[in-house]
């Protein structure tokens, strides 16, 4: 019979113990005292406040957010920037929650998206619907990047196409959407209500899928119409023949800076020098900057400085991190997210599946509800979490959690109720208490399992927590992020490159850990 060896069981205790205080400490109690932190806090207490910059996952909000950040920093203050954060709602919770001070936005996205309320047309008007929020925006920078659907020129004058009216007549075109342009109320949904547009979701005549991927089927001649945005830098640089809304369906999208009324008070001089960048940007400016980054391949941090020196007169240097420097946070972010999760799992996970194993009907339960997690997307779950849990590690860690319970509860249930019954009798008639003939007999014979689920959970985490670059939360899924946004298959390949080494360090260590773990017979025994 098997012993339970007890300095496992001190090292699995250590472990829960550094958990807690790590999760107490460094992603709880920051988000309880954001929370909890009074607005009418004191001038001087706020002397030193960090700016908290916000941008989405386009090369364009990415600059701006850069020059936010560069700014904060040129006029004395310490900046942060949760750069490509997964769309446009995450960005609005996260600063309605008080999780970031300000973001770039549009006019056309606060009034239609945001607000719902398309009548508000002007700046000004934005501004006292938004007060009520404690929000502020500023007025514009200077530039539309209103939408438009476009092709490669070529095809437009092949097929006679000038307006979006005359797509009416070509049902059989390969239409690629941006996916937030597809299910937002200002894109799809209104133009193809408007122009009665005869293209539905098939796969095959319309298609939602990432902007700069949509760039690159459409000049592989895989898609025939996309979604550009005005100020893009691809459309000077192929020459794409833009469609004209002839119905003029698309509003206004005057870029803009909105943010916390309360960064007024905490920040006060960056506040006053975000009127510095009002009309410093056209179309044609934007579209400079945006080439600058996607064609020329600099960094969005070194744009934003050169602007501010060129325009502004401020000497900001850019914090770029080297190749090796950036892999290491980015591995140290990932091991992070998926290491406290799976942790959290096995000290819940186990306990659930012996509960699962001895109550046959509880064990149903608890099954099902562990298997419905699973069904619920993560994007929709990391969305969900951000209110409660604000944006950054705590909700990927939580949805990581979550995702991991169903493997290593099933492989615990299985462990234990597969157990050969004349043990179990063995062990009762040598007068075993309950407890006893499970840390003696049942869990020892069933540790293989468990730490199959476990191994199971590791490894998918490790893919999974790439998803958490969608709510700030860093990881190798950031420069899969950056790659695909810039095209660019070497940053892609080294996220992708860096979660996969991390899965097969997994896998290495649980195969050393089930040889510590389990006793040689066993092992022997799981390989017959």
């Amino acid at each position: 019979m098997t012993r339970a060896r007890p300095w496992l069981t001190r090292a699995l205790l250590a472990a829960a113990a550094a958990l807690f205080v790590y999760v107490s400490t460094v992603i709880i109690s920051p988000t309880r005292a954001r929370a909890a932190a009074p607005a009418e806090a004191s001038a001087d207490a706020r002397g030193d406040a960090v700016v908290r910059v916000g941008s989405k996952k386009f090369t364009e909000s990415v600059i701006l957010g850069e020059l936010l950040a560069s700014l904060a920093r040129a006029h004395g203050h310490a900046a942060t920037h949760q750069r490509e954060l997964g769309g446009t709602r995450i960005l609005w919770n996260a600063l309605r929650a008080d999780e970031l001070d300000i973001y770039p936005e549009y006019t056309g996205t606060i009034a239609r998206e945001l607000l719902a309320r398309p009548e508000l047309q002007e700046p000004e008007a934005l501004a006292r619907a938004l007060a009520p929020l404690g929000l502020k925006i500023s007025a514009p920078l200077g530039f539309n990047n209103t939408y438009a659907l476009g092709l490669l020129p070529a095809r437009a004058e092949a097929l006679g196409l000038r307006t979006i009216s005359d797509l009416q007549r070509h049902p059989g075109l390969r239409l690629g959407l941006t996916d937030e342009f597809y299910s937002r109320k200002d894109g799809w949904p209104a133009l193809r209500a408007a122009y009665r547009l005869p293209f539905t979701a098939d796969g095959e005549h319309l298609r939602a899928l990432d902007h700069d991927l949509a760039y690159a089927a459409l000049l592989a001649g895989e898609l025939d119409v996309i979604d550009f945005y005005a100020t893009d830098p691809q459309i000077a640089a192929y020459g794409l023949t833009l469609l004209e809304d002839d119905r003029a369906v698309f509003p206004r999208y005057d870029a803009v800076l909105l943010y916390r009324a309360e960064l007024e008070r905490r920040a006060p001089e960056f506040a006053r020098a975000l009127t510095s960048l009002e009309g410093q940007l056209n179309d044609d400016a934007m579209a400079a900057l945006n080439g600058r980054v996607q064609q020329e391949r600099a960094s969005e941090a070194r744009v934003a400085a050169d602007f501010l020196a060129r325009r502004l007169g401020l000497r900001v240097e850019p914090i770029e991190i080297s190749v090796v420097g950036r892999l290491l946070q980015r591995g140290l972010e990932h091991l992070t997210l998926v290491g406290v999760s799976l942790l959290a799992a096995i000290f819940v996970a186990i306990p659930l599946g012996v509960l699962a194993a001895r109550r046959e009907r509880v064990g149903q339960v608890v099954l099902a509800l562990v298997g419905l997690v699973q069904t619920i997307p993560a994007l929709a779950l990391l969305v969900v979490l951000i209110p409660v849990l604000g944006i950054g590690a705590a909700p990927a860690i939580v949805a990581l959690f979550l995702y991991s319970l169903l493997p290593i509860v099933r492989s615990t249930h299985a462990g234990l109720t597969t157990i050969d019954p004349r043990l179990r009798e063995a062990a009762v008639a040598l007068g075993l208490p309950p407890r006893a003939r499970l840390r003696l007999v049942e869990l020892p014979m069933a540790t293989p399992a468990i730490l199959s689920g476990i191994k199971t959970s590791a490894v998918i985490n490790v893919g999974t927590a790439t998803l958490g670059a969608l709510v700030g939360a860093g990881g190798y899924g950031q420069p899969i992020l950056s790659g695909i946004r810039l095209a660019d298959t070497s940053l892609i390949l080294q996220g992708a490159a860096g979660a996969a080494a991390l899965a097969l360090l997994t896998q290495g260590v649980f195969e050393l850990v089930e040889r510590l773990l389990v006793p040689r017979g066993l092992r022997l025994s799981t390989h017959l």
